[in-house]
């Protein structure tokens, strides 16, 4: 029979070295995108080859029982703020959904006034706009791109992964080459130049996420193997991050930043596409162990000794907690009646409960595409509702489901899960942060598909949305509707809290300007629409100027 406190025992903290070190460890994060548990040839993969990500993993802990949200926005939030994403504002990835609030305190604000430089290069998703961009929420340094990720609406038609639109500390920047091999130059640009400082570098890689754009010369050798156009693919895009991954250790250790630098790799949640995964059940999107299971792996030869193994539960929340802990640095002052739900990894295991849930919608509905995870039992609330419970260490594919015979575990879990989500909805609340306009930190603002809202939001060619803005100064603004070229004559129109201002946009158009609109100030819902031949379509883009 295996027991609560044997299981708990059995999940030792990583082997510290005895001695503390002498000065405080840099910090480098590599998340990647969609990239499973079986995406490693460490864990098994037939094809697949990544020595340098095996590497980190064997050269530190890896934590084997390590989750994530189902999909990537949640996970970001939580990564930044060890907090469980309900809280935060971010429920899901676009339609305004996974916009995260400001008054979040975040890991880089927290490095930042310990007197670490900051740095963050490729995906944030938690807001384009001010107050919530990354480089409003903690990070000296940025490079970003827009959005959940490149050839998504929050980028310029027409653009990929190849001389990638992106931003450069607000600024748009046009990068030279393929995505993943500019953020790792610009990290490395970074670290070397703050190599005689504590650093934090965040590398977010979008790969190996849809759409599967990479040279040939990485997809080859899988085609060459036999492997589907797909799969072939993703491997080639995930071969890439760990030739990069390579280049930065080779990097630290020529710069003499290996040991005193914490590297930490994981990825945002399972894969999107049916592959070698591990044996685990499920794929993005579920609460299955292979939505949610990831790699995580803790390098720091100056702490942690080589080749630990830490089966404990854990999750996105305890990264920031870990860190902080690692670097010295208090968990930050939250407002009274908020909390850090995750705990330092660095420190021995408690025992807990760990809760995921993830559906599309602009807020969660009680026990759907949810989980509770002990040590030994997880429970699942699926789409209809219904309970499912399997004992992990006994079933780690998940395929007994046990909640029949265990009515006492089933009950117990679900109060827990019921007591979770009716505390993470008190902090924030699922009303959606709103985009500044006007703001001297940013104007002019563009606006575009990922974040608006509304009932017929969406991305399709039909899709009309609203925004929620917070006017920062009343006054006259220029506004830009873009959209694609009209295959006829339509009428333009602009709202903003029920003011309309109207424009004929001719066959062929692709903008309508607005250039005196006197806006009020204070929060208000602005939308762009046009219609013709009997439709009524949004906008794409949305841009405001204050003159």
């Amino acid at each position: 029979m295996i027991t609560r406190r044997a299981l708990i025992s059995a999940a030792a903290p990583p082997a510290l070295l005895a001695a503390a070190p002498a000065r405080r460890p840099n910090v480098i994060v590599i998340m990647t995108d969609d990239q499973g548990y079986g995406d490693l040839s460490l864990h098994g993969n037939p094809h697949l080859k990544t020595p340098a990500l095996d590497r980190i993993a064997r050269e530190g802990v890896q934590f084997s029982r390590f989750h994530s949200s189902p999909v990537c926005s949640p996970t970001r939030a939580s990564l930044m703020t060890g907090r469980y994403n309900y809280r935060t504002g971010v429920v899901d990835t676009y339609l305004g959904r996974s916009m995260m609030h400001p008054d979040e305190v975040t890991l880089p604000e927290c490095l930042r006034l310990a007197g670490y430089r900051t740095g963050i290069f490729g995906k944030w998703h938690l807001g384009d706009n001010y107050p919530l961009r990354a480089m409003d929420q903690g990070f000296q340094e940025t490079l970003t791109l827009r959005g959940g990720g490149l050839a998504q609406p929050a980028s310029p038609p027409g653009t990929g992964y190849f001389d990638p639109p992106l931003e450069h500390d607000g600024r748009p920047l046009t990068g030279r080459g393929y995505c993943t091999d500019i953020f790792f130059d610009a990290a490395q640009g970074f670290i070397e130049h703050n190599r005689r400082n504590p650093f934090f570098a965040y590398i977010a890689c979008n790969a190996p996420h849809t759409p599967l754009e990479i040279g040939e010369e990485w997809v080859a050798p899988y085609r060459q193997a036999g492997l589907d156009d797909t799969t072939a693919r993703i491997y080639g895009m995930v071969a890439n991050v760990d030739h990069n991954a390579g280049r930065l250790l080779g990097r630290l250790k020529e710069l003499d930043l290996e040991r005193d630098t914490l590297v930490v790799f994981l990825t945002d949640n399972g894969p999107q596409q049916s592959r070698y995964n591990a044996n685990l059940r499920g794929l993005k999107g579920t609460v299955y162990e292979g939505g949610i299971r990831v790699p995580c792996f803790l390098r720091w030869p100056a702490r942690i000794q080589a080749g630990a193994t830490d089966s404990r539960i854990s999750a996105h929340i305890d990264l920031m907690p870990t860190i902080l802990d690692a670097c010295g640095v208090a968990l930050p002052r939250l407002p009274e009646g908020r909390k850090i739900d995750g705990l330092s990894l660095l420190q021995p295991p408690k025992e807990r409960s760990l809760f995921f849930q993830w559906h599309r919608g602009d807020q969660p509905q009680p026990f759907r595409a949810c989980a509770v995870l002990t040590e030994r039992w997880k429970l699942i609330g699926t789409p209809k509702q219904t309970p499912e419970l399997y004992d992990l260490p006994a079933d780690p594919a998940e395929t007994r489901d046990l909640a029949a015979q265990q009515p006492d575990v089933v009950a117990r879990l679900r109060r827990s899960y019921d007591d979770w989500f009716a505390d993470v909805a008190r902090d924030h609340g699922y009303a959606p942060p709103k985009i500044a306009l006007g703001s001297r930190e940013e104007n002019p603002v563009l606006l575009t598909r990922q974040d608006w809202r509304g009932p017929a939001a969406s991305w399709d060619a039909a899709g009309l949305g609203h925004y929620e803005v917070d006017v920062r100064r009343a006054g006259s603004y220029q506004v830009a509707l873009r959209f694609p070229p009209l295959a006829a004559a339509a009428t333009a129109e602009l709202d903003f809290g029920g003011s309309v201002w109207k424009a004929e946009a001719a066959a062929g158009a692709s903008e309508a300007i607005f250039p005196n609109v006197t806006l009020p100030a204070g929060p208000g819902r602005i939308e762009g629409r046009l219609h013709s031949g009997g439709r009524i379509f949004g906008a794409h883009y949305i841009q405001v100027t204050n003159r």
